[in-house]
């Protein structure tokens, strides 16, 4: 069988890469922006910077951020209405995940209008053409949302979150500026830092890895590993190594898949409102546990990526359990909760269990699992 990798057209990555965006849209002819971003971003600031670029080269835009941080149903239902009075022929998404994947889902559904429930694009949606064109500018360090045929979507009626996957969606292109990311707060640089982190490891073990999407997670856990910390210290080497080493893991995992840390974080997202980052940072070392035995020697590298020296003269046993710790260690030193206690309640997790279970990152585990293994795991962290 073949192997499909699927990426940007093209990617601008370093200080600046902004300023590329007026040149990328009067090239390819477009004439009106369809801004996304979150309130947030608006008020402090942020979208700004892209907005200025846009004015200063004469280009018409209408922003739309009627985004939540877990985005809804209604959020892109909305967006698709506002859209289509907006006389705009291409979307610019500022933001981490939740921008992004507003964005995507809105232009898929502008070119696939038989989709417009949203709720139909759950899995691998049958569409029949490519999105409306999207320049995607990341805003964390972690979601890698510019790079992946991914996007997230909370069913807010049934407090789940709906995983959508065509590579129809991929922005077109990508400009990974760190100057855009160098306003987040220390928690949440940890937090976005920590998915990305995931999305290595998780890409890495994932049952549908290969060797090209090894280089790339291997490269990305490596970078993370020596980076993160610097970054949420807001230094410039840490804030520019983090824009690249979560591009460099949405690369990867994009093409292959994920596993269970995501299944279980979803949930989570939708039941609680619990930050995606968070989540997968406090459940990754205990399910790297539960999955150890399914990884051959692939925790040995994921090991030497974190750092961790003279793996090569370990046991299989103590080196994966050298991969577990250093990946702790590092949850720990930037300061991610280590577990689940003041989120989880536990007459809710045959819930979470079931729907992290039905997720659709959950066939891509290395391991074989159960409703009952998922539930097991979520009391072993409250």
């Amino acid at each position: 069988m073949a192997n499909r990798f699927v990426l940007n057209e093209t990617s601008y990555h370093g200080a600046g890469a902004i300023q590329e965006i007026a040149a990328e849209a009067k090239g390819r002819g477009f004439a009106k922006a369809f801004v996304c971003s979150d309130p947030d971003l608006i008020r402090f600031g942020v979208t700004k910077k892209v907005l200025d670029v846009l004015e200063d080269a004469g280009l018409p835009y209408e922003v739309y951020s009627e985004i939540k941080p877990n985005p809804t149903i209604e959020n892109v239902q909305t967006g698709v209405a506002a859209f289509q009075k907006s006389g705009a022929d291409y979307l610019v998404a500022i933001g981490g995940g939740s921008s992004m994947d507003t964005a995507k889902a809105i232009g898929i559904i502008i070119k696939n209008p038989e989709f417009e429930d949203v709720v139909s694009l759950e899995g691998v949606a049958p569409t029949k053409h490519k999105s409306v064109p999207v320049f995607a500018v990341p805003t964390t360090a972690g979601t890698a949302a510019e790079v992946t045929i991914n996007y997230v979507i909370t069913d807010a009626a049934k407090s789940r979150k709906m995983v959508c996957v065509d590579p129809k969606d991929i922005p077109v292109v990508a400009f990974v500026d760190p100057e855009m990311m160098d306003s987040m707060p220390k928690g949440l640089t940890a937090a976005t830092g920590m998915d990305a982190l995931t999305h290595a490891i998780e890409g890495y073990i994932t049952a549908g890895a290969w060797e090209l999407s090894d280089m790339f997670h291997i490269k990305a856990i490596e970078i993370i590993a020596r980076s993160l910390r610097g970054a949420v210290d807001n230094t410039p080497e840490g804030r520019e190594d983090m824009a690249l080493g979560q591009y460099v893991a949405g690369m990867g995992f994009s093409n292959v898949g994920l596993g269970i840390v995501h299944s279980m974080a979803h949930p989570l997202g939708a039941l609680y409102d619990t930050p995606h980052g968070i989540a997968n940072a406090i459940i990754l070392p205990t399910v790297m546990e539960y999955n150890a035995e399914a990884t051959g020697e692939k925790y040995r590298e994921i090991a030497r990526a974190m750092g961790v020296t003279g793996v090569d003269e370990m046991s299989v046993e103590e080196y994966r359990k050298a991969a577990v710790e250093a990946v702790r260690k590092l949850s720990e030193d930037v300061g991610i909760p280590k577990d689940l206690k003041e989120i989880v309640k536990e007459e809710d997790i045959p819930f979470l269990a079931q729907s992290a279970y039905d997720d659709a990152c959950r066939p891509g585990n290395p391991k074989e699992t159960s409703v009952e293994d998922i539930a097991a795991l979520y009391k072993s962290l409250i």
